[in-house]
C-alpha cells in the first residue's frame, strides 16, 4: 500500500504578505492564489476614475457648480477595457493612434487595442460621438471595467 501524501500546509504568514506586496506592486486589483487545499484571493477597489474627484471637489464649491460639473459627466459614456491585457492606441509602434482626443468617432469605430495572452483584440466604439478624454497611456496595463475612453455622444 503506497504511503498517504499528506496535504501541503497553509502557507505562512510571510508568504502571504509578499503576495499582497506583490500585487500592490503590479498594481493588480484581483490575485488569486491555490496552495495545496489552500485558495487564497487578494483584492482591492480601483481607485476613482478621472473626473470623479471633479464631482467631490465641485460639493465644497456650492451647487451651481455640482449641478454643472454633473450635467457635464451624465452627458458622456465611457468605454471600458473588456478584459485585461496591454492598452495599445495604434496597430503598430510606428503607425499612427487608431483615434486622438477631439476626434470624431462612429459606431463600430476602431479606439484602441488590447493585448491579451498574445491576442491583439481590437475595442471598437459602441457610440457615435467626439472623443473628450483617453484615459491610459499607450502600452500600459489595463483592467477589466477599467475606464479607457470619455466619449461625448452625437
Amino acid at each position: 500500500m503506497p504511503p498517504k501524501q499528506q496535504p501541503e500546509p497553509s502557507p505562512p504568514l510571510r508568504e502571504i504578505r509578499e503576495l499582497v506586496d506583490l500585487a500592490l506592486a503590479k498594481g493588480l486589483t484581483e490575485l488569486e492564489v491555490s496552495w495545496g487545499d489552500t485558495r487564497i484571493r487578494i483584492r482591492r477597489e480601483l481607485a476613482p476614475a478621472p473626473g470623479q474627484a471633479d464631482l467631490a471637489s465641485a460639493s465644497t464649491r456650492g451647487p451651481a457648480a455640482t449641478e454643472a460639473i454633473g450635467h457635464a459627466r451624465t452627458q458622456l459614456v465611457t468605454i471600458e477595457a473588456p478584459m485585461v491585457g496591454t492598452f495599445y492606441r495604434a496597430p503598430a509602434p510606428e503607425a499612427a493612434p487608431y483615434v486622438r482626443e477631439g476626434d470624431l468617432i462612429k459606431v463600430g469605430q476602431i479606439l484602441c487595442i488590447i493585448e491579451a495572452m498574445k491576442l491583439m483584440n481590437e475595442i471598437e466604439s459602441k457610440v457615435a460621438g467626439r472623443i473628450v478624454k483617453i484615459l491610459v497611456e499607450n502600452a500600459q496595463p489595463v483592467e477589466y471595467g477599467q475606464p479607457l475612453f470619455l466619449i461625448e455622444p452625437a
